[in-house]
């Protein structure tokens, strides 16, 4: 199994879309693929028409059990997507309180971890959506990956989050060894403008060692894909920002291929 978080502290900068299109690109190769919506918004859960505010099972339903995971609760959250071989842990607006409802629980940073243990076998791909704060359901997501994507805007205010993003890597993995690898993402960029163009120059210089060397480009094909509830590679394997998606997954395989 391989586990992958999406994750910036900042909304609005393709995390979800990152999910769903590298998931689903995973999927139709014939990859077993488990999504995990934690972000108490719910944005991963809504794309595929499941109501965050009134489903019943979820991945709050994890973070019940004292710090425990009963062996056969992760299996009775999951839901289906659009592609058979793509699956859904979704998210409650519940998991919003769990902050205050956790205070003082041992064990609540290890809670997705423990619940992928018990699912290894069933999954090859794992990808965590987040809320764009930090909180323990990033911290589970944070603990639990091998691999962090983090998809950044290319427009300056999405700059300032990706440092905030980074102070919070460097903080969370400075325990770890090798630290927690991860990779810059630039995302809705628009060669048209001037504004993104600046952008991905300051992302390359102020991050070259981790920064992708491709952009994921404004597509409008994605808020189709959206609106629809499928894949954008379901809905067209063509267009330029599935391309941008492919290109992306090839060198993410690639690169944790190699580590």
């Amino acid at each position: 199994m391989r586990i992958w978080a999406v994750a910036n502290q900042k909304g609005g900068v393709g995390k979800t879309t990152s999910a769903v299109a590298l998931g689903g690109l995973l999927a139709q190769q014939g990859k077993r693929v488990l999504l995990i919506d934690l972000d108490p918004h719910g944005s991963l859960t809504s794309y595929f028409k499941y109501d965050p505010d009134t489903i019943e099972k979820s991945a709050f339903n994890l973070f019940t059990h004292n710090g425990k995971v009963p062996e056969d609760l992760p299996k009775t959250l999951i839901v289906d997507t659009s592609i058979q071989t793509m699956k859904l842990l979704p998210a409650s607006t519940a998991q919003a309180t769990l902050e205050r409802r956790m205070v003082g629980v041992e064990g609540m940073g290890l809670i997705i971890s423990k619940t992928l243990s018990i699912l290894w076998d069933d999954y090859d791909y794992v990808l965590m959506d987040n809320s764009p704060s930090l909180g323990v359901l990033m911290i589970n997501a944070l603990a639990a990956c091998q691999h962090l994507l983090v998809p950044v805007q290319t427009e300056f205010l999405a700059l300032k989050g990706l440092e905030r993003m980074m102070h919070t890597l460097a903080m969370v993995t400075r325990s770890q060894k090798n630290g927690l690898q991860h990779t810059i993402i630039p995302t809705m960029f628009d060669r048209r403008t001037q504004a993104s163009m600046q952008a991905l120059r300051m992302l390359k210089r102020q991050y070259p060692e981790n920064i992708w060397r491709f952009a994921i480009p404004v597509d409008t094909k994605f808020r189709d894909a959206s609106r629809i509830g499928i894949t954008p590679g379901e809905l067209d394997a063509e267009t330029h920002g599935v391309r941008a998606y492919n290109r992306l997954l090839s060198d993410v395989l690639d690169l944790t291929s190699a580590n």
